[in-house]
């Protein structure tokens, strides 16, 4: 199916519906944890490796992400975590999570 392909209101549902299949599909799986459970999930590794967005119109707000056995772990903090020494930070302009 292609965008380009609906037409009328409906379609414009359903070319968003398209969108967000596709998104979901090419971000694979993504668990939200809190902060707690986030650093947990570093502990068990070596070496993590941790994407973070800074983020916050009205306050700031940081985004953390980073992978475990397979899957996608993505926190939310209003303060920085304190990563220990062995983590690597790669730092983005946005982490986008689809809701």
């Amino acid at each position: 199916m292609s965008i380009g392909a609906t037409a009328g209101a409906s379609g414009g549902g359903a070319a968003a519906g398209y969108i967000i299949a596709q998104a979901s599909k090419a971000s694979g799986v993504i668990v939200r944890v809190n902060s707690n459970d986030f650093m947990t999930i570093l502990r068990k590794n070596d070496k993590p490796l941790v994407v973070l967005a800074k983020g916050g119109f009205l306050s700031a707000n940081y985004k953390y992400l980073t992978s475990y056995k397979g899957l996608a772990f993505f926190t939310k903090s209003k303060e920085p975590l304190l990563l220990n020494s062995n983590v690597e930070v790669i730092e983005a302009k946005k982490i986008w999570i689809p809701d």
